[in-house]
Parts: C-alpha cells; sequence; structure tokens
C-alpha cells in the first residue's frame, strides 16, 4: 500500500508541473521546491542547536500553528523553529514569520524525499496540523523514533481513514505519539479504531484570535469611513455573499449602516466586479487616503491581504463567506471581538460554527430572504444583539487555552 500511495504522489507531482505551465499557483509551487535540498543545506549549519519542525499546509493551518510555535520558543527558547508549507498561500504570506528559524516548502512526499528532508533537519520534535497527513514523513518520523504531535485536528466517520479501503492509513496515525483532537466525537473514533494516543485539547485558533484581540491594530482610514456608522463587514466573502449582502442594503436602508468587504479573491476582476457591483458608493481602501470627505461612501472595499482579523473590532455584525461554496471561512475572529456572525449553510465541517449557531450566536442562512431577516433583527434589536455579542465572547474565553494543554504534553515527551 506505501508504494501505490507513493506512486499517486508522484503522479501529483507530475500533474502539477503541467498545471504550472498555466496556473501562477501551480507554478509557485514548482519553483518553491526547486533544488529544495540544497536550499535548505545552505540555510543549516551542521553543529546547529536542536530543531522543532512545523508543517502547515496553507495559511489557514499556519494560524493554528502559531500560538503552538510562540508557547514552544517561549519554553524551549534554545530551539530552532522548522516551519514548512505544502502551499504557496500559506508560504509567500509567512516565509518572513518572526517567530520562525527557518521557513521552506515541503519537499513532496516521496519515500526519498522524506528520509532525506528529516535527514537534513534532523528535528527532536514535529507537529503537524489538523489534516495535513503525509505517510512518507510519518513513515520516517515514526522509525527514528522522533516524538511526532497532531493537533487540532476533527475526525469524522466519513473519513477515507475509516472506509473499507482506508485501513492501512488510520494504522499510519499510530506514528503519531499524540493526536489532540477538537471534539468528543473524534476522540471517540479514534479510540474505536485502535488509535488510544489521543485526547481532547480544542482548536489552538482559539489562542490566536485572543492575541489579535488583545494587540489588535488601528487602522485611521478605516475609522474616518466608518464615523458614526454601524458596520456590516463581510470577511473572506464569495460572489454569491457578495450579490446577497448587495440585495439587503438595496432592501435595508439606513442612513447610518455601512459595508466593508474584505473579499477572499483580491485580483483585479474580483476588485472591479465588486466596484460595478455595489456602484457610485462604493470605495476600495487604496484609494481613500486621497479622499477627503467620505460621507457619500457607504461600502468600503478591502484590495489588499492581512487586515482582515483587526477590522472585525470595526464590524456590528459580520458576515463570513464561503458558505455558499466548499465551506464557510474562519468566524473566530469575529467572535473574540464579540461580533454576532451570520453565514452560509455550508458550516457542518466546521465545530465552532456548529457551536455558535447552538449557542444563538452566530446564524446560518439559506438563501436572500433569511439573510435579510437575520440581519434586519439583528440591526434593529439591540435585546438581541447584546445577548449573541455575549455568547460569542463567553465562548471564545471559554475554549481559549489549547496552547498550554499541547506544550505540556510536550514537556512529558
Amino acid at each position: 500500500m506505501r508504494y501505490l500511495y507513493t506512486f499517486g504522489i508522484l503522479c501529483y507531482g507530475i500533474a502539477i508541473r503541467l498545471a504550472s505551465l498555466f496556473n501562477k499557483k501551480a507554478k509557485l509551487w514548482i519553483i518553491g521546491r526547486h533544488n529544495i535540498f540544497q536550499q535548505i543545506k545552505k540555510r543549516i549549519s551542521d553543529n546547529q542547536s536542536s530543531v522543532a519542525w512545523f508543517h502547515a499546509s496553507s495559511l489557514g493551518e499556519f494560524e493554528q500553528c502559531r500560538p503552538v510555535i510562540d508557547a514552544f520558543k517561549k519554553q524551549y527558547p534554545e530551539y530552532k523553529i522548522f516551519v514548512t508549507f505544502f502551499s504557496p498561500s500559506g508560504y509567500e504570506v509567512r516565509k518572513n514569520y518572526h517567530n520562525a528559524d527557518y521557513v521552506f516548502y515541503l519537499p513532496l512526499d516521496t519515500m526519498s524525499n522524506a528520509s532525506k528532508f528529516v535527514d537534513i533537519i534532523n528535528p527532536q520534535i514535529a507537529f503537524f496540523v489538523k489534516y495535513d497527513f503525509w505517510f512518507n514523513y510519518l513513515n520516517v518520523l515514526d522509525k527514528k523514533k522522533i516524538p511526532t504531535i497532531l493537533f487540532s485536528s476533527i475526525f469524522r466517520p466519513s473519513q477515507y481513514f475509516f472506509a473499507w479501503y482506508g485501513k492501512w492509513f488510520c494504522r499510519r496515525l499510530n506514528a503519531f505519539d499524540h493526536l489532540f483532537v477538537q471534539n468528543k466525537e473524534s476522540e471517540i473514533l479514534l479510540k474505536k479504531h485502535g488509535i488510544k494516543q489521543c485526547s481532547i485539547a480544542g482548536d489552538t485558533r482559539f489562542d490566536q484570535v485572543m492575541s489579535i484581540a488583545t494587540n489588535v491594530k488601528q487602522f485611521p482610514e478605516v475609522i474616518r469611513f466608518v464615523g458614526q456608522s454601524r458596520v456590516l463587514l463581510a470577511g473572506s466573502s464569495w460572489e454569491p455573499d457578495e450579490r446577497l449582502l448587495k440585495n439587503f442594503i438595496d432592501t435595508y436602508f439606513s442612513d447610518n449602516i455601512k459595508i466593508i468587504i474584505a473579499p477572499h479573491e483580491i485580483h483585479a476582476s474580483h476588485i472591479e466586479f465588486l466596484m460595478k457591483l455595489f456602484g457610485a458608493s462604493c470605495v476600495k481602501y487604496s484609494d481613500i487616503a486621497n479622499i477627503s470627505d467620505l460621507k457619500d461612501y457607504k461600502v468600503l472595499i478591502i484590495d489588499n491581504i492581512g487586515m482582515l482579523s483587526s477590522l472585525y473590532q470595526y464590524a456590528y455584525v459580520a458576515y463570513i463567506g464561503g458558505g455558499f461554496g466548499k465551506g464557510i471561512h474562519n468566524i473566530l475572529e469575529a467572535l473574540a471581538f464579540g461580533k454576532p456572525v451570520c453565514f452560509g449553510p455550508k458550516y457542518q465541517k466546521f465545530q465552532e460554527a456548529k457551536d455558535i449557531v447552538k449557542l444563538q450566536g452566530g446564524y446560518s442562512i439559506s438563501n436572500q430572504n433569511t439573510l435579510n431577516a437575520t440581519l434586519s433583527e439583528l440591526f434593529d434589536s439591540e435585546e438581541l444583539y447584546k445577548k449573541a455579542s455575549d455568547v460569542c465572547l463567553q465562548y471564545v474565553q471559554d475554549n481559549k487555552g489549547t496552547s498550554d494543554k499541547i506544550i505540556n504534553k510536550v514537556m512529558n515527551l
């Protein structure tokens, strides 16, 4: 089975090379891995300190890694932190992360690459986050008896580990010295299938969003745009989300409400689409410094990356995008500021979304009518809004501390 798995990985590598001829992201994936072992050897000295290896698939997973990296660095300052990414969307944004000594792409998960990589960086401990399982790397780490941790993961019966063809993959999970999961269902499922070294720790993103909310950045131009208005903030929105919001503001008109949209895609064609969709009352963030009077502008388009997590401080209500596509984006950043959240129907894979809906701090909307009714009620009822806001703040407070649980386990290992 391992050889069949490796063959699949090689086929994936070939497919990415072909895609790189016309896809920018695939091209970055290939360029970033060019002469990867030579790149790493140039950076690492033979007599270096102990190394802790953290791997994240992409930017979202790295945000779950950050509080654990920071806590590990505080506990073990003598260690060098080695971070790898699978995706360009993570590497390109966080390649200069201040608490990492080395940041690289992860070489393709072949048997030879895994052995060579682990031999070169020689980690004393390895961390993987959420769902990124690379079985040749896990095999090498297991053989070398390097403590390996998985955290912030969720397991469901529908995953391939628990299918009739997934027994080999499920057994490979025993390569982890400990698996920290987000919920009781995951723990029960793993133990049912013989994975005993697991426990509930929660989601490290709670620690990350609390840190952001405590040390929040200010944006004077956004403050100037908002003025005394209440803000509906759309985070990581896609076109279906944006069309719903446009129809809402056409229906629910109020002089003291403004909208900030931080779209998931900020390429020129999508920004142009948003400017046309919202019309003359719309302004881009990159332009507002040159506009002295913003009172006639009702919609602000954020045309850059990196501001969203701090922008939620200006929101009255947050709409989180993605729920009419593959699944919703991060709602915790909004919850940390006590902002009630709305999102589309595809949220069932996200524990925090299921929790906050049950607690009545978040609302799933399925169409234009439910969006209009939910947002109108939140803006019109101070009592409902206060209750939802308090629920959101308390939920984040109740779930912080995951990083400390992980580091305590590391100390035992």
